[in-house]
């Protein structure tokens, strides 16, 4: 009888545990072997977790070792190889480069051409410079070239020397010309246009006028040298209108304002000083037309010309 009512209440114990032990507070499940469903979690938006540092899809909080992930670095890592490669190869190369430049014989002086002359010849000009032939070409003085050939030559106003790679070297010359010419002792001093006397001829270049430097007094010398002379006659000229220009035959100057011109046809044209010299030209161009036959014309005072017949 005892085990009887033992048996009957570990029976009850089962299903009550059975019960208990199903999803739904112990309502029978409509299909055996159901999985339980799963519980359903709360995530917080990716707004939050962006403004909280985090990353939403990683679930992490952005801390030192989300920050210091190695796949951030590869760009400054690479140009850093980079650069550490090409300060290994310059120094090779730069060597090389001085080397080609100063110790090969690949870039050296083996001709020098000169262009620009007129009167002077290509081997005077050559031989005034004096270019160091065989040496590097980087190593040439040009400035000292030049002036080797200004000094040696004063014909030569400007010269300008190029090198001519990778063997070359251009010399490019401008001449002075002659504006007036003066004697000296048979010969003849060619003046150019700054009044600088440059060359000794023996015959005056054809359509040059002669410049005779007469001053009234010896002192005068003291305030105007004949250099300053000679700047105020090539002045003077260098302003004349291009018909009286060819006219001219000398330029005579007996003080610093006091010019003259000789013509063609025994005429006669008082310039005074070289200030002035485009409104006396211009007065002496409407002068001439209007007094056809005078033979002294006096510009002195642009504003106030004259002229006459003796």
């Amino acid at each position: 009888m005892v085990l009887v009512v033992k048996a009957a209440r570990a029976a009850g114990a089962g299903k009550a545990t059975g019960a208990a032990g199903r999803p739904g507070g112990g309502r029978p499940s409509g299909r055996t072997g159901e999985a339980p469903p799963r519980r359903r979690t709360a995530y917080r938006s990716s707004t939050v977790d962006a403004a909280a540092g985090a990353d939403p899809d990683s679930g992490s909080g952005g801390g030192p070792e989300e920050r210091a992930r190695p796949g951030r670095f590869g760009p400054r890592l690479r140009r850093r190889r980079v650069l550490a490669l090409l300060l290994l190869l310059a120094v090779p190369l730069g060597g090389f480069g001085t080397w080609v430049l100063y110790g090969s014989p690949w870039l050296r002086l083996r001709n020098v051409s000169v262009t620009g002359t007129r009167v002077l010849s290509e081997a005077d000009v050559s031989r005034a410079a004096a270019a160091p032939e065989g040496a590097p070409l980087i190593t040439v003085d040009k400035a000292a070239l030049q002036d080797r050939v200004r000094r040696a030559l004063p014909r030569v106003r400007e010269v300008v020397a190029e090198r001519s790679w990778p063997h070359g070297l251009t010399l490019t010359v401008t001449e002075r010309r002659p504006s007036l010419v003066m004697r000296k002792a048979g010969d003849y001093v060619e003046v150019d246009s700054e009044g600088v006397r440059f060359a000794t001829v023996g015959k005056p270049p054809k359509g040059v006028p002669l410049l005779v430097l007469a001053p009234r007094r010896a002192g005068d010398e003291q305030y105007f040298s004949s250099g300053r002379l000679r700047r105020e006659a090539a002045r003077a000229l260098a302003a004349l209108p291009e018909s009286v220009h060819r006219a001219t035959r000398t330029v005579r100057v007996r003080s610093f304002d006091d010019i003259t011109l000789e013509l063609t046809g025994d005429r006669t044209v008082r310039w005074g000083s070289a200030e002035r010299g485009r409104a006396k030209a211009a007065a002496l161009t409407a002068l001439m037309k209007a007094a056809a036959d005078a033979t002294h014309f006096d510009v002195t005072a642009p504003s106030a010309p004259a002229a006459s017949d003796s």
